[in-house]
């Protein structure tokens, strides 16, 4: 497993950030997918994401964040969604006010001072299954994430991305019929680790095994 730390400026993780709803959260220039399509969505309450900004100004250091680095030389972020979507609906949509000032509310001066706010990020590369067993010992500060969080970013592919769909946003499919009978949130893919156990077992699998199997096969072929 290979981790190496950088310290990133903001005004390079915002640049070309772009936030299309159901095909996912992007931003570094297009190099760093921030939220897969159907993954978890932005949960943060308006006293945390106001939090992160407050530290940024103060030039406070921020908790890390984790960046998987792929063999396309583009980016999955871990850990530190929560904090970079805040960061980037502050200053690039002009989302919300930070006491009473928007972005284009601030001087040059107090904008530049963002901008040039380093990132402490780690690049974190290697196997599926050492990405895996990193970041369950990490898990990992702020909004903690789920075991089946951890799965989604380690054996992303085509057929997760469709099942995240029916399974794993607000008012899919699955909560329409089994919003009764199961515990949990669909948004933190309760639904969707349920689904997967129960098709993995029918393969005498547990869930790692499984997705690390079929990772690569297309959407078509899971869906059935």
């Amino acid at each position: 497993m290979k981790i190496k730390l950088y310290e990133i400026p903001i005004s390079d993780v915002v640049k070309n950030y772009r936030d299309n709803a159901e095909d996912g959260v992007v931003g570094y220039a297009g190099k760093l997918n921030i939220r897969p399509a159907f993954q978890r969505e932005f949960i943060y309450k308006d006293k945390q994401r106001d939090a992160v900004l407050n530290t940024i100004q103060k030039e406070f250091p921020l908790n890390v964040m984790y960046w998987v680095r792929n063999s396309d030389d583009s980016f999955e972020l871990l850990d530190g969604q929560q904090r970079t979507i805040s960061i980037c609906q502050y200053v690039v949509e002009n989302k919300y006010s930070l006491s009473s000032k928007y972005f284009s509310n601030l001087t040059d001066d107090e904008q530049q001072q963002i901008l040039d706010y380093k990132l402490m990020i780690y690049f974190c590369e290697g196997t599926d299954r050492e990405k895996l067993e990193w970041f369950n010992i990490v898990n990992i500060a702020g909004e903690k994430l789920t075991p089946q969080e951890l799965r989604n970013a380690i054996y992303t592919g085509e057929w997760l991305t469709d099942a995240k769909k029916y399974f794993s946003k607000t008012g899919c499919p699955a909560y329409a019929i089994a919003s009764n009978y199961m515990k949990g949130t669909s948004i933190r893919q309760d639904y969707l680790e349920t689904a997967i156990s129960w098709i993995a077992a029918k393969e005498d699998k547990n869930i790692e095994d499984y997705m690390a199997e079929h990772q690569h096969e297309p959407a078509d072929i899971r869906a059935g």
